[in-house]
């Protein structure tokens, strides 16, 4: 029953802080751009990346296809 009491608060407390982040403006999480696509892997560019970060994503899939 402890070791639930303590993880249970460990969570509150996790959570509470994400909350208090929120309310301070702090910019939510965000994915990165490219994520797998930068090591090779097929990845995504959509999501919260910006207009810049979106050609450079295009131009090195561009790259990749004429290789």
């Amino acid at each position: 029953m402890n070791t639930f009491l303590a993880a249970f608060v460990i969570i509150l407390l996790a959570v509470t802080a994400m909350a208090i982040g929120v309310i301070f403006g702090r910019s939510a999480i965000k994915g990165s751009c490219g994520g797998l696509n930068q090591v090779g892997l097929s990845g995504s560019c959509g999501g919260a990346c910006s207009i810049q970060e979106k050609e450079e994503c295009e131009a090195r899939k561009r790259a990749q296809q004429q290789n």
